[in-house]
C-alpha cells in the first residue's frame, strides 16, 4: 500500500526528536540524532582534562551555555564576581526539543510522535571538580530545591506528563563532564518502568489500602538488617530485591506521592540523607566512585486525574541510587534479570559501619 511506503530521506527530515513505539513491549524510545553531536569528551585510554578553562559550567563560561532558566545566590560570594552557586540552563545537546507539537500519528503497524519535551541542567556548583564528600547539606538542599521549582514550572505545560530527574556522576555512569551537574527531561508520555511502579503500587492499594512504599519502610525499620540510616523524614536502604552491588533508596517515611510537593523541611531532611550516604559511599568506595541516582515521582496531576485517581495515595516518591560497580551484559539484556553478586544486608552493613561524621 502507497500509505506505509515511508518518505525519501534527504538528510533533513529527521532533525527533530522522535519517539517511537515498540508494538511487542509498548515501549517508547527516543530518536534523537542531535545528541550525536556532543563532543565527545571522554575516550576510554585518556581521562577528561581537569582544566576548567574549557568547562562550560564554571564561572567566566557562562557565553558557553543557553541563557539560564533559575539560579540560587551563593551563601558565599567569591571574588566579588556575584557567582551564584547553582544555575539551571537548558541542555545544549537536548534529547527533546520543546518547540513544537506532538502530531501523534500512525505509520502503519507503527506509532510515532515529534520529539517534544524539554531537558534542562542543574549546574550544582561554582566548583570544577568536587567530590561527593565535599558537597554540603546546603549545596544539596539548593539542588533538590531546584529539582522542585524546575518541575513545577515545566508542569505548567500541559505538554508534559513525567518529569524524569536524575544524576550520572563519573564517566562509568554516563557523564561527559566532570563539572558537578544533574538533569531534568520533561516528557509527553509516562515511563514504562514509572507504569510499572505506578501499577504494582494500586494492585497493593486495592488489597489492603496501604501504600506498598509505606509498608517496605516499616518493614525495614522493624528488622533493621538492610537500613543504612533514617533520620525524622527519610529512610535509606539497600532494597530487598537489590539490582546491583550496594543499590540504596531513600524513601520519605509520610506517604507523600509527589517530589514538587516536598516542603523546605522536607529538603532540608532529604539532603542531610544524601550527604550522608555519599559520605559513606566515599569511605567505603573511595572519592572516585561513578553513580546514578533517580528521582521517582508520579506523573503530573492533570494526568493522574484522567488516568490513575488513587495514585497520591498507592505511590511514593523515592530516589534509587546505583553505584556502577558491574556492567550490564547479555544475561540481563536478554532475560531483564540482574545478577547481583552481594547480598543487600550485607551491603547495607557494610555501609552502615562506614563511619563518617
Amino acid at each position: 500500500s502507497s500509505r506505509l511506503k515511508p518518505p525519501a530521506f534527504t538528510g533533513n527530515e529527521y532533525k527533530m526528536p522522535e519517539l517511537r513505539k515498540d508494538p511487542v513491549l509498548s515501549r517508547w524510545v527516543i530518536i534523537s540524532t542531535e545528541r550525536g553531536n556532543r563532543p565527545q569528551i571522554y575516550r576510554d585510554d585518556q581521562p577528561q582534562p581537569s582544566d576548567s578553562k574549557f568547562c562550560p559550567f564554571c564561572p567566566g563560561n557562562e557565553y558557553m551555555t543557553p541563557p539560564e532558566l533559575y539560579s540560587a545566590a551563593s551563601a558565599v560570594e567569591t571574588g566579588g564576581n556575584g557567582w551564584r552557586r547553582l544555575r539551571v540552563v537548558p541542555n545544549k545537546f537536548p534529547v527533546l526539543r520543546i518547540e513544537g507539537a506532538l502530531e501523534r500519528r500512525g505509520m502503519g503497524l507503527y506509532d510515532r510522535m515529534n520529539g517534544v519535551g524539554a531537558h534542562e541542567v542543574v549546574i550544582e556548583t561554582d566548583e570544577h571538580i568536587q567530590p561527593p564528600r565535599l558537597q554540603s547539606e546546603e549545596n544539596l538542599a539548593a539542588v533538590f530545591a531546584a529539582f522542585r521549582q524546575r518541575t513545577l514550572d515545566l508542569y505548567r505545560d500541559e505538554r508534559f506528563e513525567y518529569i524524569m530527574i536524575f544524576k550520572n556522576h563519573g564517566m562509568r555512569a554516563g557523564a561527559s563532564l566532570d563539572h558537578p551537574h544533574s538533569q531534568l527531561v520533561a516528557l509527553p508520555i509516562v515511563p514504562k518502568r514509572v507504569m510499572e511502579e505506578l501499577e504494582g503500587a494500586l494492585a497493593h492499594w486495592n488489597e489492603k489500602k496501604r501504600s506498598i512504599f509505606t509498608d517496605i519502610v516499616d518493614q525495614e525499620a522493624m528488622m533493621q538488617v538492610r537500613m543504612v540510616y533514617e533520620n525524622e523524614r527519610f529512610a535509606v536502604f539497600c532494597p530487598y530485591a537489590s539490582l546491583v552491588p550496594l543499590e540504596t533508596w531513600i524513601v520519605p517515611k509520610r506517604q507523600q506521592a509527589a517530589f514538587r510537593t516536598c516542603g523546605d523541611d522536607d529538603i532540608k531532611a532529604l539532603a542531610e540523607a544524601m550527604k550522608v550516604l555519599l559520605s559513606k559511599y566515599c569511605k567505603a568506595l573511595g572519592d572516585n566512585f561513578d553513580y546514578n541516582y533517580i528521582i521517582h515521582t508520579i506523573p503530573s496531576d492533570r494526568w493522574c486525574r484522567e488516568n490513575m485517581p488513587l495514585a497520591h495515595s498507592a505511590y511514593q516518591w523515592h530516589i534509587e541510587f546505583y553505584p556502577k560497580l558491574t556492567k550490564t551484559a547479555g544475561f540481563e539484556w536478554g532475560t531483564e534479570f540482574y545478577i547481583n553478586h552481594t547480598l543487600p544486608e550485607d551491603a547495607a552493613k557494610f555501609l552502615r559501619e562506614a563511619e563518617v561524621q
